[in-house]
C-alpha cells in the first residue's frame, strides 16, 4: 500500500522524520511559506507546497498520514483555522495524525517531575496557545490523533557550539532551574515508532533521560571544544530579550517512560553529553 505523509510546516523535526520515512517508500508532501523554503524542501526528496496560498484539498485527498508542526498564532492553530472542515471530513481516511506540541503545556513545577498525566497549567502565552491547539485537534471526531510534547530541541546546526566559539555564549544561573531537551533524531524515531504502532488518543513526552541546568550544557560544550568556560551571569540581572527570559519562567523535569514502554524506543542520545559529542563529530567530519 502506498503511504503519503502530508507535513504542515515542514521544518527541522519534520525533515528528520522524512529522512526516516523516505527510505521506507513513503511519499511526503511538505508545506513551507516561501519559495526559497520550497526549493530547500524539494532538494531533500520531499514534494514541496507553498502554503498558505495553495489549494491543499488535492494533497489532503492523497494523504494517509498527517503531521502538524505549525505553531499556533493569535487566531489559534493555523491549519485548523484554514482547513478544519476538510480535515474533519476525511478523519477516517487517515491512518495516523501527529501533532507536535511542547512540554511548555505543563507550566512551572519548580524543578519537580512531570509526566503525560500531569495537569496542564502553562505559565507562558506560548504554552497556553499550545494547550488550546491540542484541545482543538482532539475535538475532531474520529481523527487518529497522537500528541507529542517536545522538550527543548537541538541537533545539526542547532547546538551551542557556534556561540561558544564566538564568545557570545553565557551561562545564565537561576537557582533550581532545570530543563529537559531532545535530539531531533530521537524525535524522528519516536514519530516513526508511533506511525508503525498507532494508538489514537495517545500523548507522548519526547525528551532524553537527563534533565539538566542550562549552564551545564553550555559548560560541557566549551569543555568539548577545549575553550574557556563562558562567563556566569545571574538571571535576575542578566540582559536578556523577553523571549529568552520567558524560557526561564518554567522549571521541570520531564519523564519519558511512555515512549520506551509503549513504543519500544531506545534513545539514540539519552543525554546531552552523548548528543553534543555526536554533533561535534558531525561538524568536524562535514
Amino acid at each position: 500500500m502506498t503511504h503519503t505523509l502530508l507535513s504542515f510546516g515542514h521544518g527541522f523535526s519534520a525533515q528528520a522524520l522524512a529522512r526516516v520515512l523516505l527510505p521506507q517508500g513513503y511519499t511526503i508532501i511538505g508545506t513551507t511559506r516561501s519559495a526559497d523554503g520550497a526549493a530547500e524542501v524539494a532538494e531533500t526528496g520531499v514534494e514541496a507546497m507553498l502554503w498558505p496560498g495553495t489549494d491543499m484539498v488535492p494533497a489532503l485527498d492523497k494523504a494517509t498520514h498527517l503531521l502538524i508542526s505549525t505553531a499556533p498564532g493569535d487566531d489559534g492553530d493555523p491549519v485548523l483555522a484554514a482547513l478544519k472542515d476538510e480535515i474533519a471530513a476525511r478523519a477516517k481516511q487517515f491512518e495516523w495524525v501527529g501533532y507536535l506540541s511542547t512540554t511548555g503545556v505543563y507550566g512551572d513545577h519548580a524543578g519537580d517531575w512531570v509526566d503525560e498525566t500531569t495537569p496542564l497549567t502553562p505559565a507562558t502565552k506560548r504554552g497556553i496557545a499550545r494547550v488550546k491547539a491540542e484541545a482543538a485537534w482532539a475535538d475532531i471526531p474520529d481523527l487518529p490523533l497522537h500528541i507529542f510534547r517536545l522538550a527543548g530541541i537541538y541537533g545539526p546546526g542547532r547546538g551551542p557550539f557556534s556561540k561558544v566559539r564566538s564568545g557570545s555564549a553565557r551561562r545564565i544561573i537561576k537557582k533550581g532551574q532545570v530543563f529537559s531537551r531532545t535530539h531531533v533524531d530521537d524525535i524522528a524515531q519516536v514519530l516513526a515508532a508511533s506511525i508503525a504502532k498507532p494508538n489514537p488518543g495517545a500523548v507522548y513526552n519526547v525528551c532524553d533521560n537527563d534533565p539538566a541546568p542550562p549552564e551545564d550544557v553550555i559548560g560541557y560544550a566549551a569543555e568539548l571544544l577545549g575553550l574557556p568556560l563562558p562567563p556566569a551571569e545571574d538571571f535576575e540581572t542578566a540582559e536578556m530579550t523577553p523571549m529568552a527570559r520567558s524560557f526561564y519562567a518554567e522549571s521541570k523535569k520531564v519523564r519519558n517512560d511512555k515512549i520506551k514502554d509503549e513504543l519500544g524506543v531506545r534513545l539514540i542520545y539519552p543525554d546531552y553529553r552523548s548528543g553534543l559529542k555526536a554533533l561535534l563529530a558531525q561538524e568536524e567530519n562535514a
